[in-house]
């Protein structure tokens, strides 16, 4: 049976890939110029097609925040910019290994370990590689969650070394497109991010890199930084959305609000040029979306979420996220982490349920108050 949503430019690229085409840049061009209805429409049939019916549930705890030397124009943890973040050092596997439990209860199928600098290294800081090898270690061995991390650039030998310490995904965003990276950085370039994710792809890791929406950039931009992604080779695609944190330059630029409908048309792109990726809705967007323009996310063919808190700002609830898929029609995924997600909603509802599982309130708190 072929689906039709009586746009021509869709229906083609649906059946294309359906029949396992891969879509290039001039289609992506075409497509983001569709209606936002047929757009969605197409993409989540895909979806349908090719994914499991599940919403895959990732949550992060930012180990070390902070005084990072580069210079990114939308990141409150740059050292060049006054931005009143709480600056703290590793935490600690312990207090990983806490954050990842928290994670875990809230319905978290992976979890990530997040630094706040250029790379961890294993030359220059060897006694802090060692304790984020401990804390892989650690989520690996005591919880159900698959562990990832973003670390920063990576050596060949670290990346082998994380590889066989059994790190599954290895996130390191481009952020948008190669043409406007060095509006947004100055201090490294779109080819050493490439050059990471090789690095990291080689040594046997999957790779979870994306971009942020609402920078000013272009539509042109956000297709070509989904097709710079399909020559890297993802699985997992986190599409965030600008939160301008006062003191960074992309706050202080003014930049216009981006809408739900480009949100949704960009979602649905991305599920067409990824066809088989989790195409992850993820920091900003409770900012930026209310309530439906998240389930129309998810219907536009996203099937991937980041619960809980982000690096510098606060996430909505997991209970909230449980709510969001099935308005969407969807069901979280289990396949790692089979928790329950009634008794996630029922710590919600009688107030017993703590804070959020990422690194945001908890390290301002609980995490670092034993250092």
């Amino acid at each position: 049976m072929v689906y039709e949503t009586g746009n021509r430019t869709v229906d083609d690229a649906v059946t294309r890939v359906l029949d396992g085409e891969r879509l290039d840049r001039r289609d992506g061009l075409a497509l983001i110029a569709q209606p936002v209805d047929a757009l969605a429409a197409g993409a989540d049939y895909v979806r349908t097609q090719l994914g499991d019916g599940t919403v895959d549930a990732c949550s992060i705890v930012n180990a070390k925040a902070g005084n990072c030397a580069e210079d990114c124009g939308f990141c409150a943890q740059s050292v060049h910019f006054d931005t009143g973040i709480d600056n703290y050092g590793f935490l600690g596997p312990e207090k990983i290994l806490e954050a990842a439990k928290r994670a875990e209860r809230d319905g978290a199928q992976r979890f990530g370990i997040v630094v706040a600098e250029k790379g961890v290294s294993k030359e220059q800081r060897p006694d802090e590689w060692e304790e984020v090898l401990e804390a892989i270690r650690l989520v690996r061995d005591e919880t159900d969650v698959e562990v990832d991390a973003s670390l920063g650039i990576l050596t060949d030998e670290e990346a082998a070394i994380l590889a066989e310490e059994g790190l599954n995904h290895y996130n390191h965003n481009i952020e948008t497109s190669p043409r406007y990276f060095p509006e947004i950085v100055q201090t490294h370039s779109f080819e050493d991010r490439v050059e990471t994710l090789e690095v990291a792809k080689e040594a046997g890791m999957d790779l979870c890199a994306g971009v942020i929406l609402g920078m000013g950039e272009t539509p042109t931009d956000r297709v070509d930084a989904a097709m710079a992604l399909q020559d890297i080779g993802i699985s997992s695609l986190p599409v965030n959305i600008l939160n301008p944190v006062e003191g960074t330059p992309m706050a202080e630029r003014g930049l216009p609000d981006i809408t739900t409908e480009e949100v949704v048309k960009t979602i649905a792109v991305y599920r067409l040029l990824h066809p088989e990726a989790r195409v992850r809705l993820t920091g900003g967007r409770e900012v930026n979306l209310d309530t439906d323009g998240q389930v129309a996310a998810l219907e536009a063919g996203a099937d991937g979420i980041l619960t809980g808190d982000y690096l510098t700002t606060e996430g909505q609830s997991a209970a909230d996220d449980l709510e969001i898929m099935e308005a969407a029609g969807l069901e979280p995924n289990t396949e790692a982490n089979a928790f329950d997600p009634d008794e996630v909603k029922t710590r919600a509802d009688d107030g017993t349920d703590p804070e959020t599982a990422a690194g945001t309130a908890q390290s301002k708190s609980e995490l670092q108050s034993d250092d």
